[in-house]
């Protein structure tokens, strides 16, 4: 059974996750994307910075291992940096329906990279069903135009790369097992991952003149540094620590949906029938990997009716010794 604080980090994670597109949607018109990206990362760090300061004792924050130094590596660099630079520039040359498909491979990789990596963290032929069920949720909630879906090979390519770079990072991160807490590593993690956006925006020549600051651009910014940067990343990094890298990655299968919704609610566009096929076919995907944990013979044996203890009751009573055997039975 999935604990209640477990769902509750994932579909705060998903929603605030899901928000991203719909935010960097309309930020992209302001700002360059990789700058975009290195801001949202500036306004995160800081704010993180100050709730772990005041959350969190100098000791609970102090790296002590190895393994707390990767981990933090892994999450600025990998989970946090490249993934989203890759993202935000890839997203430039491929529609958000054809983004949010690659992305959403991101689910579908982590498994491959954990069988190699991780040793506690299989999926049994169950949970690559719902895996699969999953993904074609998601190509249904997206509904990409096969005639766009194949083109812009840069584009995909560039997508690709920062789902695989977000996958490998969750499976860094529960390979580092380091000693800090979630909060502690990613506002750690943070300033790495603004620090390596703001190399590769100053390296792409991008500028901060570029920017048209507006109200519009101002609350982008704020939504995806904020919530969905501080915030998203806490509830993201702690499922991680409690849920493992494959089972916290499938909230990338409910972001798109997320992502569908925001997109009918705030800008006025339409769900098709499809749309909702995809939303039950993600569901089914979820109804599928949480029966990979039930028990059903258990389940079964515990409904079963309850015979008062010392009751025999032969298949075929075939002889008469079994037969009066059986007629006595429990007397």
């Amino acid at each position: 059974m999935v604990a209640k604080r477990t769902l509750a980090l994932a579909l705060i994670t998903a929603v605030l996750f899901g928000g991203t597109f719909v935010a960097a949607k309309a930020g992209l018109a302001y700002f360059p994307p990789l700058l975009f990206v290195a801001l949202r990362f500036d306004v995160a760090a800081v704010a993180l910075a100050a709730f772990a300061v005041a959350t969190h004792s100098r000791d609970q924050l102090r790296p002590r291992t190895r393994g707390d130094l990767a981990g933090i590596l892994a999450t600025g660099v990998f989970a946090i940096g490249l993934a989203n630079a890759l993202l935000f520039v890839g997203q430039q040359y491929a529609t958000s329906a054809v983004g949010a498909i690659v992305f959403g491979l991101n689910p579908i990789l982590t498994p491959v990279l954990a069988a190699g990596l991780l040793a506690d963290e299989r999926l049994s032929r169950r949970g690559v069903v719902g895996l699969a069920l999953g993904l074609v949720g998601v190509a249904l909630v997206v509904d990409p135009d096969p005639a766009t879906l194949f083109a812009g090979g840069v584009g995909k390519l560039l997508l690709f790369a920062g789902a695989l770079s977000g996958a490998l990072g969750s499976v860094l991160i529960r390979r580092a097992d380091g000693t800090l807490s979630s909060t502690a590593r990613t506002a750690w993690g943070l300033p790495f991952g603004a620090a390596l956006c703001h190399l590769l925006s100053l390296s792409a020549g991008e500028s901060v003149a570029a920017v048209t600051w507006s109200q519009e651009a101002l609350l982008a910014l704020g939504y995806v540094g904020l919530l969905a940067g501080a915030v998203a990343y806490i509830t993201y990094f702690e499922l991680l620590d409690v849920a493992g890298a494959v089972r916290a990655n499938l909230v990338f299968y409910v972001t798109p949906a997320v992502a569908t919704l925001g997109g009918w609610a705030l800008l006025g566009e339409s769900i098709s029938a499809l749309t909702v096929a995809g939303f039950l076919t993600i569901f089914a995907g979820f109804a599928v990997l949480g029966s990979a944990s039930i028990d059903v013979r258990a389940l079964l044996e515990r409904a079963a009716p309850s015979r008062p203890v010392g009751t025999k009751v032969p298949d075929r009573p075939n002889d008469d010794a079994d037969r009066s055997a059986f007629e006595h039975a429990g007397d």
